[in-house]
């Protein structure tokens, strides 16, 4: 950038004073304005660089993870969460937590389990016997409406599913991936007749609650386990993953029979997250094997 010209910087011609004398003679005030000038452009040069400049947020990749992973036991995860939330402070502020239910419930059982608390989202599962189906995080505050309203929104989504696999199951010239389309579409018609009718599918929720509050909600019946997350700040970078109430002992996808003679049974529809920060006193569940059309 050039240099903005300031008075009496011309050079001096041969019959003038000696530069010297020009110098001397010159009004103080007069060089400290200059240099006052050009720091204030240079400042508001640098000022409009940073200004223009994207600002990096620190914690894209990064999410924190609450729940079980894969391969983790169930009664280690727990006792550990009991723990934690036995040492928040009684007068300490809201928290986030993972509630996990020791069975699948209803969208009508949910106001009286949950009384006393925030409700953020429940997750949804419908347990067909030795199938593997979707699991879904539904936004739920106003309970049972919001969780029937999802589910009635899912109904529709799984119609469409079946009928897209069986127009890929009708298109495969490949007899294996023609049966795995095949019970995809039964898998489907399945999930939108249960969900259709209001299916005791919930098996976890998500709620924001006082301490003194989620120690009353672990010892109500049907919970299974309170885990605390105080250290979440912001939902869209955490993700939670409950045990399902049938695992007991180690957290495993469950088996498909369906599918298992012609290859490994079809895990869970998430996927795992770069730049993981677990979350106390466990992490997530890891991912399966995607199906060759998903269903999430």
């Amino acid at each position: 950038m050039s240099e903005p010209s300031r008075p009496g910087d011309a050079p001096p011609s041969a019959d003038t004073a000696p530069a010297g004398a020009l110098r001397r003679g010159r009004p103080g005030w007069l060089g400290t304005t200059a240099v006052f000038c050009a720091g204030a452009v240079l400042l508001t040069a640098g000022w409009a660089a940073r200004r223009d400049e994207p600002v990096g947020d620190r914690t894209v990749g990064e999410v924190t993870r609450v729940g079980v992973r894969q391969g983790d036991p169930i009664p280690g995860y727990v006792r550990a969460a009991g723990a934690e939330l036995a040492a928040l402070p009684a007068d300490g502020p809201a928290a986030y937590a993972l509630v996990s239910f020791d069975g699948y419930l209803a969208p009508g059982r949910l106001p009286a389990v949950l009384a006393g608390t925030g409700v953020v989202e429940v997750v949804t599962r419908v347990p067909l016997p030795d199938r593997q189906t979707e699991v879904v995080h539904l936004p739920a505050q106003l309970l049972p409406q919001d969780v029937v309203a999802g589910m009635s929104t899912l109904a529709g989504r799984k119609d469409r599913e079946a009928a897209d696999q069986r127009t890929r199951a009708a298109d495969a010239t490949d007899a294996g991936l023609r049966r795995v389309y095949d019970s995809g579409a039964q898998v489907a018609a399945a999930e939108s007749r249960a969900y259709r009718s209001g299916c005791g599918c919930v098996y976890a929720a998500v709620v924001r609650a006082e301490p003194v509050a989620l120690r009353a909600l672990a010892a109500r019946p049907g919970v299974r386990v309170v885990d605390p997350a105080p250290e979440v700040r912001r939902l869209d970078r955490t993700v939670f993953t409950p045990p399902l109430p049938e695992q007991r002992d180690v957290v495993r996808p469950p088996v498909d029979t369906a599918l298992v003679p012609t290859g490994p049974p079809v895990g869970d529809s998430s996927e795992a997250a770069p730049g993981v920060i677990s979350s106390s006193p466990a992490a997530s569940a890891g991912a399966g094997v995607p199906a060759p059309a998903p269903t999430s």
